[in-house]
């Protein structure tokens, strides 16, 4: 889709969990936009010309037609789902749903994302897979937190399917890809088919090829 036609333009890497986030909602939601491919290895975060756009240096990043620049995945959700029902109306489940992505930036992506980096984008001498048990220890004690919460309800956004589930969703269905099985996590296993089955629900794409074997023999 065109940049020019599409009322919003997301710049992003495919197989980064930040930037489906953003890009499942906007699917589920119907919304145009166009996606431009980043290639965050490459160093293109590190250019004049993305800097210009997100001075942090990184995707995703949604630009609006009237030139208007948004930041951050969560953030991202949040403004999407504003006056939709990935979003509730009542004060409390917004804060609750807030209070997940908030928990997914800080307790969850850290670990379970960071492990996922590690194990598919260094080469396998990398002394920084050294930090890998550490994070997948973290990882799990994330996943243990949504697991006991989700043995008592069905979604992290109030009573419906909504943004904090997108935000868990989206490492927590690759954490495998970092040595972080859910063999022992049914109730976020049958969560996950639950995201599955929700009205146009898109998986994130695989990584390539190069990149699928780092993982296999991270494993």
């Amino acid at each position: 889709m065109s940049s020019t036609v599409a009322p919003l333009t997301v710049h992003g890497m495919s197989a980064s969990g930040n930037c489906h986030k953003v890009r499942l909602l906007l699917e589920q939601l119907g919304t145009r936009y166009a996606w431009v491919e980043v290639d965050v290895p490459g160093g293109q975060t590190r250019t004049p010309q993305f800097l210009a756009l997100n001075p942090n240096g990184r995707v995703p990043v949604l630009q609006r037609r009237d030139g208007r620049v948004l930041t951050e995945s969560n953030a991202i959700l949040y403004w999407l789902a504003e006056g939709t029902p990935y979003l509730p109306t009542d004060g409390s489940q917004r804060a609750q749903a807030l209070g997940w992505m908030f928990f997914e930036q800080y307790s969850h992506e850290p670990c379970i994302a960071v492990a996922r980096f590690f194990c598919g984008w260094t080469g396998l001498d990398s002394s920084r897979r050294a930090e890998l048990p550490r994070l997948r220890e973290r990882g799990h004690q994330a996943l243990a937190v949504m697991e006991q919460h989700l043995a008592r309800h069905d979604w992290f956004t109030g009573p419906a399917y909504g943004i904090a589930d997108i935000a868990l969703h989206a490492y927590t269905a690759v954490a495998h890809h970092g040595g972080i099985a859910l063999d022992d996590d049914s109730s976020i296993r049958a969560w996950l088919q639950r995201v599955g089955q929700t009205a146009g629900f898109v998986p994130m794409p695989q990584p390539d090829a190069r990149v699928l074997e780092r993982i296999g023999r991270s494993s």
